[in-house]
């Protein structure tokens, strides 16, 4: 399994996500820079947190007209796993493969910290873990607070798309303390904390660590021949 890491101008955990699918992980994986126009031989795709484009206009607008995107859409369309954290969770908004939007968090201001979060589902992304595990990931951004109309929040409820809530208080004000959701293939996830960044004791925690042999596993073998 081939994952490709997009990297966008203003894009800063790109690094992150490829130690920890390729170093942490063992898997096959390739930086693509955002003009490129197809993902031929990959069989998923990464998009890191940073600022994309520097954030202008909106958080992950710009980069959801990226030269590549219409490759990341046909993966999706196609079940391959789509991954999107931080940044990286705007643009897959922004893009139209996960409904919502992203605005600025309650207090106003950045937040940095690590959080705990309860694990909702057993999504493919999230079978390693037990069912209402909580664990503590890191989080660090502006614009995270995840709002969606009601009937939005009512389908994401019914149809187990939401992944993740925060746990022991929400940092940003995110509506039914979301702060990850998939699709409804289940195929594509987005979430604003960064499991890259706890892959390693050293690094404060391991629990994201999980969520990508989650992928690994189910959709490797998923993909294998029989």
């Amino acid at each position: 399994m081939k994952f490709a890491v997009i990297q966008f101008p203003g894009s800063n955990c790109d690094f992150d996500l490829l130690w920890a699918i390729r170093d942490v992980m063992q898997a096959e994986a390739e930086f693509v820079w955002h003009e490129e126009r197809s993902l031929a031989g990959f069989d998923a795709v990464l998009i890191p947190g940073g600022f994309s484009y520097g954030d202008y206009l909106r958080c992950g607008a710009i980069a959801s007209f990226s030269n590549v995107m219409p490759e990341i859409k046909r993966l999706a369309a196609e079940g391959k796993p789509v991954f999107g954290t931080c940044n990286g969770f705007q643009i897959l908004i922004e893009a139209g493969l996960l409904p919502g939007a992203l605005i600025q968090n309650d207090s106003l201001k950045f937040v940095s910290k690590w959080q705990n979060l309860k694990v909702n589902n057993d999504s493919k992304f999230t079978t390693e873990f037990s069912k209402d595990e909580v664990i503590s990931l890191p989080i660090a951004h502006g614009e995270g607070k995840y709002i969606a109309d009601e009937q939005t929040l009512a389908d994401l409820k019914e149809n187990g798309q939401i992944v993740f809530t925060y746990a022991n208080g929400n940092p940003n004000g995110s509506a039914l303390d979301i702060a990850g959701i998939c699709n409804q293939e289940g195929n594509v996830l987005g979430m604003m904390p960064h499991p890259e960044r706890a892959v390693e004791s050293l690094l404060g925690g391991n629990d994201g660590r999980k969520m990508f042999a989650s992928i690994l596993k189910n959709f490797v073998e998923e993909g294998a021949p029989q």
